[in-house]
């Protein structure tokens, strides 16, 4: 059973959600909370598999509230939001959500989402992913830094490049000329050297430190 906790100011919201996750026999609401104090405090308590979380809350905001459900290591945010292109939500990514969500998405796609988070795997489509990325970091003042990726070897870093140009394991394991479980080997490998959680934050560290770079292909 996938266990989850809903964080959004709006009762009507929360109500909603509720409603298209308890008609599954695989998942289950396990708490409600307002704002990200509150989110806080049941996270720590019931320790969900998946938090999905609202930006824009009182008291503190779902910004805050991620970071410290995530420090936690118990639970898997992911944020839920009115816009696609949301600039909380690249700030969510960084403090470690797993992924977003469009609060229009289809009820499939919801559901899909926290079944997704809970198992570990990537939450958003590569390209979801990346068109967001590249958006902000394209901006003028984003930092760069290359020493993030020291532990890195260059094989890793190849690795790493085409997953946030955008690529799934099998695309990767095709143009590097190796199999896909060696692909995932790498990432996981990489996630432990990098001390990140998901396939989201890759993404996020492939952009910020300049390994790939908005509108070029890997390797530029």
């Amino acid at each position: 059973m996938i266990t989850v906790l809903l964080a959004d100011d709006q009762p009507l919201v929360r109500a909603g959600l509720r409603a298209l996750l308890d008609t599954e026999d695989d998942l289950s609401v396990v708490g409600e909370a307002a704002d990200g104090r509150e989110a806080v405090r049941q996270a720590a308590e019931l320790e969900p598999d998946v938090v999905l979380m609202d930006i824009r809350m009182p008291e503190v905001d779902g910004l805050e509230a991620t970071r410290r459900i995530v420090a936690a290591g118990r639970s898997r945010v992911v944020v839920v939001t009115t816009f696609d292109l949301d600039e909380y939500v690249y700030a969510a990514l960084r403090s470690g959500a797993s992924g977003f969500l469009v609060k229009d998405a289809e009820p499939g796609e919801l559901r899909h989402a926290v079944r997704v988070a809970a198992r570990g795997d990537a939450l958003l489509s590569p390209g979801v992913t990346r068109r967001l990325i590249e958006e902000f970091t394209a901006r003028p003042g984003a930092v760069q830094d290359t020493g993030r990726l020291a532990p890195l070897t260059g094989r890793e870093r190849e690795v790493l490049a085409r997953v946030a140009s955008g690529l799934g394991n099998a695309e990767i394991a095709e143009r590097l000329h190796m199999s896909p479980a060696t692909v995932k080997t790498h990432i996981n490998r990489m996630m432990a050297k990098l001390a990140v959680h998901d396939r989201a934050q890759l993404v996020v560290l492939g952009y910020e430190t300049g390994l790939v770079r908005p509108g070029l292909p890997p390797g530029s």
